[in-house]
């Protein structure tokens, strides 16, 4: 018996690994994890933050900070998920009973349960949006429209409660079809076909904006670098998006890595991990701003620039309807790969703290999540009056996560992993060969990035920079 299903079997609530089902390779843990970090952010984000501080000289800080916060974290996770062979809950109960330390630190876990829940709730009310705008889209509907009437659109989609409770609920309902299938009949079959289109559909669109003629100027606003524009603020930029953009610390990485079998690399896979989440970014900013400039617009950040700015050049462009319909698309695409992820550390847990099947843990957590989620909805019409400390239901559920939770959670899964778990049992675990790398990879994770992470949270706190 392996020491994987020995370590599994310490932890009472958790299944036997060919009960819980397994991957069936590194290529498909490795789509599961890409789908998981590639979301909304990295499409409306990443690419506006790149060219508003040095493009490619921010390029490299990013990758600095990539190198020395996201990777060693997600590598944690990972390990952990795949030590423990259980839900984050569970996993970490199994890896602080081995080691000998206190049974609170399965508490981590939960917070990383409790964190992929509250995003997911509020997440696929703004998913609903892609899927909104893609029908509208290849229907014509941005046709000659303006600032003021885009604008105008935007806000009557958010003013109306019925329709963003019924694109959330859509977003839920294949959600949780998908993930109620299972491992590998469910999330890796859909996987598997979702992310390889959601690379097809980006090619073709920078392909379609390589004709626009102004390719080359979104090429110098990504690309260019200009080291006058890098500050103090862009490292504190880099280092936050390092940090949020490779769906770590909210159980997602932790529940994928439970499934990843056996002798497979962790810190190779995870390294791939980390650039295809970095390229699709920058693929999507190639993507983006060629039809930007083309029509003269302004590049921002935030859905402000999808769902204001880009409807208006999707109506002025030649064949607008087919490439507004696409890229809408596949931002949907982005979003429900990304959903799937975030449901899977609930389902896990319920099933297994509470053993009972996938089927009643899905029913379960989707009527919480939908019930949930109609807070969201509410906040940007009916409720939107109501605020606590000036916040509405919304703003508070993004503040706790983003704020609190996540940077909590991720400074302590890396305590935990760099000191309170023994250095052999890591790199047994981890399946790194190479002690030179192996010993890098420890003092990085030790020291630079815990420190990197707390320098997350209190600038997110606004106590910093």
């Amino acid at each position: 018996m392996s020491q994987d299903s020995i370590v599994a079997g310490s932890y009472a609530g958790a299944s036997s690994s060919a009960g819980r089902g397994l991957w069936s390779s590194r290529w498909a843990f490795f789509l599961a994890a890409t789908g998981s970090a590639v979301g909304l952010g990295n499409i409306w984000k990443f690419p506006y933050i790149t060219g508003e501080n040095g493009g490619g000289a921010f390029v490299l800080v990013y990758l600095a900070c990539i190198l020395v916060i996201g990777i060693p974290l997600l590598m944690a996770e990972v390990m952990i998920g795949r030590r423990g062979r259980a839900n984050p809950e569970g996993a970490m109960a199994v890896l602080a009973k081995q080691a000998g330390a206190s049974r609170h630190w399965r508490i981590l876990g939960s917070v990383a349960v409790l964190t992929g829940f509250l995003i997911l709730s509020f997440y696929a009310v703004v998913a609903g949006w892609a899927v909104a705008y893609a029908p509208a889209a290849a229907l014509g509907e941005f046709a000659g429209l303006d600032g003021e009437r885009s604008g105008a659109l935007f806000g009557a989609m958010l003013g109306d409660p019925w329709k963003l409770a019924g694109f959330g609920t859509l977003v839920l309902l294949v959600t949780l079809g998908i993930v109620a299938l299972g491992v590998r009949e469910g999330l890796e079959r859909a996987l598997r076909f979702m992310m390889p289109g959601l690379f097809l559909l980006l090619l073709v669109l920078v392909g379609y904006a390589a004709t626009t003629g102004h390719f080359m100027a979104a090429v110098s606003f990504l690309f260019d670098a200009d080291f006058s524009k890098l500050s103090a603020q862009s490292v504190l930029v880099a280092l936050g998006h390092a940090f949020f953009t490779l769906s770590l610390a909210s159980g997602a990485m932790m529940a994928y890595g439970s499934y990843l079998p056996a002798g497979t690399s962790i810190a190779r896979t995870a390294l791939m991990v980390a650039l295809a989440d970095t390229g699709v970014a920058l693929l999507a900013g190639l993507a983006i701003f060629p039809l930007v400039f083309a029509n003269g617009l302004e590049p921002g950040a935030g859905p402000g620039l999808i769902f204001v700015t880009l409807p208006i050049a999707f109506g002025q462009m030649p064949l607008g309807q087919l490439v507004g319909g696409l890229f809408f698309v596949m931002l949907a695409i982005a979003a429900l790969t990304s959903a799937i992820s975030l449901s899977e550390p609930t389902i896990s847990w319920l099933s297994e703290k509470f053993g009972i099947g996938r089927l009643k843990a899905v029913l379960l957590s989707g009527l919480a999540l939908w019930l949930l989620s109609l807070g969201t909805v509410f906040s940007f019409n009916a409720w939107s009056e109501f605020t606590l400390f000036g916040k509405t239901f919304f703003d508070c559920l993004d503040y706790l996560t983003t704020n609190l939770l996540m940077p909590l959670g991720g400074l302590g899964t890396v305590l935990f992993t760099g000191w309170v778990l023994s250095r052999e049992s890591v790199q047994e675990a981890l399946g790194l060969d190479n002690p030179q790398l192996f010993k890098l990879w420890w003092q990085v994770l030790r020291w630079v990035t815990p420190l990197g992470i707390l320098v997350v949270f209190l600038h997110t706190l606004g106590l910093f920079g």
